[in-house]
């Protein structure tokens, strides 16, 4: 199965970022929530797993939350891997505007 795997750096303690990341989670749920299914979040310390269905496909991984970075990595199902370089940019550009 193809992976996503990235960081994005940030200048705050690994406890502001995870709350961030809540945030951010809590976002994405009420913006995109008619647009995919089977969502669902768990906290195991300090990493988010997530998942969700959007367009039949689904995407699940996790964003663990570090001093100074996140770490962002996932699977894809085989028919996403067309839209691997999208998804990747789309959860930077969201993400790294929750840790400014």
């Amino acid at each position: 199965m193809p992976k996503f795997n990235f960081e994005i750096p940030h200048n705050l303690t690994a406890e502001e970022a995870q709350s961030r990341v809540q945030r951010f989670a809590e976002s994405m749920e009420s913006k995109f929530g008619d647009k995919a299914s089977d969502m669902h979040q768990t906290w195991n310390g300090n990493t988010l797993a997530f998942g969700f269905q959007t367009f039949g496909i689904k995407i699940a991984g996790e964003i663990e939350s570090q001093e100074n970075k996140l770490l962002v990595r996932g699977d894809l199902p085989l028919k996403a891997v067309v839209f691997k370089g999208k998804i990747e940019s789309e959860m930077k550009q969201l993400l790294g505007r929750f840790m400014s």
